[in-house]
């Protein structure tokens, strides 16, 4: 027991000082200005190029969606979840280990070229994703979580990040054997995390983005917009176009709809405006007793 406290102590303080590191010490593998900087881009496309021209540009809920963006990525994992993440991990491991096992590494990519690394561990962590965000949909106390996400009337590229810390638990729980099968570095990690943040910035952000072909495999502000919508087709009956950064797997399994351009539909979900609107009200929302 005394190891497990100890990967949490020193999880927690190591991760104090990464994130003190980060903030004070600006490099190109530092994810704490990507994601600022990748937020002002998109900002100024917004700006520049709104495809809602009678949005305002600090819209509805705008300052708690960027303090969303922070919490979510930084002052959560801050407060624990880095060190639970660790000793769960810690805990795994020594439950292989039981069966003789040191690792579950089944597709040691470590020697392939860059490009296919990069792209194995992006297909399978965007359809591994793609999953998770269609049980969060699927199963009830879940969609009660995701909730959260849905609550925004005004989309904009911060919006990307308003969910609920336990959507986190459940996406790095699921993903966590998958992703762990493949052998890859951590900087393999960054490049597609980078990438797949600005993509989903992109995809709820106030700006039109006409893809032509490739709408078939990569999602968009228009196909995503939908997926936000407070009404969803009627044959849909859990929601449509779950694709993070990729919109094949919807075109595939057949969830992929965009029934009109929807640049003004309604967005949200039946109730929505008697969701609670502060950050701590949505916080205590999914434990609530209905």
């Amino acid at each position: 027991m005394k190891e497990y406290f100890d990967i949490f102590w020193n999880s927690t303080a190591g991760y104090g000082s990464y994130l003190i590191h980060e903030i004070l010490h600006p490099s190109w593998t530092n994810y704490f200005y990507w994601l600022i900087g990748l937020s002002l881009v998109v900002w100024a496309l917004e700006l520049l190029f709104p495809w809602r021209t009678q949005q305002k540009s600090i819209r509805e809920d705008f300052w708690l969606d960027v303090f969303y963006m922070f919490f979510n990525f930084f002052l959560f994992s801050l407060i624990g979840f880095n060190a639970i993440s660790m000793v769960g991990v810690e805990l795994f491991n020594d439950f292989i280990g039981l069966f003789g096992l040191k690792n579950i590494v089944a597709f040691e990519i470590v020697h392939w070229p860059v490009w296919a690394k990069l792209l194995t561990l992006f297909v399978v962590r965007d359809f591994v994703q793609w999953n998770i965000h269609r049980l969060l949909h699927r199963v009830p106390w879940l969609w009660e979580v995701h909730k959260v996400h849905h609550s925004v009337q005004q989309m904009g590229f911060a919006a990307h990040l308003r969910y609920h810390w336990m959507e986190n638990v459940v996406y790095r729980t699921l993903e966590y054997i998958p992703l762990a099968m493949i052998g890859f570095g951590i900087q393999d990690f960054l490049v597609v995390h980078l990438f797949t943040l600005a993509v989903g910035h992109l995809n709820h952000a106030n700006i039109y983005l006409p893809l032509g072909p490739l709408k078939y495999i990569f999602n968009s502000p228009q196909m995503h917009i939908w997926h936000h919508a407070e009404h969803w087709p009627e044959k849909y009956k859990y929601g449509i176009n779950f694709g993070l950064t990729l919109s094949v797997w919807d075109y595939l399994f057949g969830t992929a709809s965009i029934p009109s351009p929807g640049r003004d539909i309604p967005l949200g979900f039946e109730r929505v405006k008697q969701f609670p609107k502060t950050f701590l009200g949505q916080l205590l929302y999914p434990f609530r007793r209905r």
